[in-house]
Order: structure tokens, then sequence, then C-alpha cells
């Protein structure tokens, strides 16, 4: 698989993080740790071979370093989100500038519709789009009729009955070659008929939040049956500690927005 991506946007967790919102009872996180894991995920990119463009801690926002939520970028348009979550409302316009610098254009979902970006799996040029308590039907539909001019599909999801999963790709990830990893309880899914499928088992749900960046998949610390089945399959497994992120319903995707830059804009910092 040639380089898909060669920059990602990142901001680094305030001090106020563990204020944010949260779905699990894993207990509060620890802010040393919690920038120690954030330290590690940026090295992992840059290993990656990517460029980041690295925002400072948004204080008016606990959980604005969970910046996949706020835009859908693809190669050729950018998408600003309008979160689910009314807290989180403002995490758009903070980072709006800088999807500006890379889209000069970005469009935006508008009311009524919600969407966040976790709830966006891009699969090559098929999007599944997840309807969830963050992102409803309305939203789902304008981010559907963004994509289609520029030739993407994209099917809808609906996850709102799934109590083990916030968003979509809580449970689902691709990881490119036509293979995903997908959580058991959403493996049997007709939409996924086509695809090479890791299944992941119930008990270790949260490793399906996982991401292919470049030769290399990241995925969470503490599951070494997943890590086994990618190299099995001839993926590379980079493999990063997320226990804090864990707890206020972060994973490895949340984390930051990959997109490939043009090369002037690949010099921007």
């Amino acid at each position: 698989m040639k380089d898909t991506f060669n920059h990602a946007i990142v901001r680094t967790p305030g001090a106020n993080f563990a204020d944010g919102l949260t779905t699990v009872s894993l207990g509060t996180p620890d802010f040393a740790t919690v920038l120690q894991q954030h330290a590690a995920y940026r090295e992992a990119l840059e290993e990656c071979g990517l460029t980041l463009t690295t925002l400072p801690a948004d204080l008016h926002h606990p959980d604005s370093t969970f910046v996949e939520d706020t835009a859908v970028l693809t190669e050729d348009l950018a998408v600003l989100t309008r979160p689910g979550a009314h807290p989180r409302a403002g995490e758009v316009e903070s980072i709006r500038s800088t999807i500006a610098a890379f889209y000069p254009k970005p469009h935006q979902i508008e009311a009524p519709g919600t969407l966040d970006g976790g709830d966006i799996c891009e699969a090559g040029s098929h999007f599944f789009i997840g309807v969830s308590h963050r992102t409803n039907p309305e939203g789902a539909r304008q981010l559907a009729a963004l994509l289609a001019p520029h030739g993407y599909t994209s099917s809808i999801i609906d996850v709102r009955q799934m109590t083990t999963i916030l968003h979509l790709k809580s449970g689902i990830a691709y990881i490119g070659d036509n293979t995903l990893v997908v959580m058991e309880e959403m493996a049997a899914n007709e939409q996924f008929r086509n695809y090479q499928r890791i299944v992941v088992p119930a008990r270790d749900t949260y490793a399906a939040n996982c991401v292919r960046v470049n030769d290399r998949v990241l995925i969470a610390a503490g599951f070494p049956q997943l890590a086994a089945d990618l190299t099995q399959r001839g993926f590379h497994p980079l493999v990063l500690d997320m226990s804090e992120f864990q707890k206020m319903d972060g994973g490895l995707s949340c984390l930051s927005l990959r997109f490939h830059a043009g090369k002037d804009e690949a010099a921007l910092p």
C-alpha cells in the first residue's frame, strides 16, 4: 500500500481533560500519563512518515484533543462537522482556520443535522456513515450528498441500539487491502460481505478502533490476539498505550485528523 497520508492535525490535551464527556466508568485519567501517551501517539504518527500540525490545548473544550470529531477530510474535500453533544459545539470553530489552511473552502454540516467524525469510516472510495446518538440521519444525509459529486459512495449503519460503543468507529476500522477490523457484534452486517474481516471478540471490542497509517496499523496495547492476527495477514502493528484516553471514550482514531496535504500545503506549521 502506497503512502496515503503525509500530514495530521492533533491537539494537546488540556489540564481539564478529565472534565470531558464519557459514558464509561473506568476511573479518572491521570493527566501526567495522558500527556505521556499523547506524546507517544504523536511520535508514532511521525514514525509513520507524517508531518504534524500540533494545536495548543483548548481549555474551553475539555474533549477537544479528540480532533477527529470536528471534520471529515478526504483527498478532494473537507467537511466541518456539527457535533451531536452540545458542549463540543465550539470545537469546530476553534479548528476551522487550521482546516482552512489546507482546504480553503471547507463544507459545513448545517442544522438540524449533527455529525461526529468518529461515526465516519472511510473504506477506499466508500464511506460507512454511522447514525448514532451523536450523528443524526440528517447529518448523515448531508455528508453523503457532499461526498457523492466527488465519486464517493456511502451507506448508513445505525448503531443507536448498541450499548457497547459510542461511535461507529469505536467498533470498526478499515485498514486497507479490502480488510476491516470489526467488533463481533457488527461482524455479520451484510454491508461488510465483500470485505476480508478480522473479527474482534466482545471482550476486546476496544481494540477494533485501530488506524492504518501508511504501512503501519496503530493498535491499542493489551490486545495480543489482534496484533497476532494482523501480523499473520501481513500487516505491521504498532502498539500504543491508550489507557487514559479509554477512560474518556477516546480511541486511536479520535486523536488526529489524517490526510494527504499538497506539496505547498505540507510545509504549513
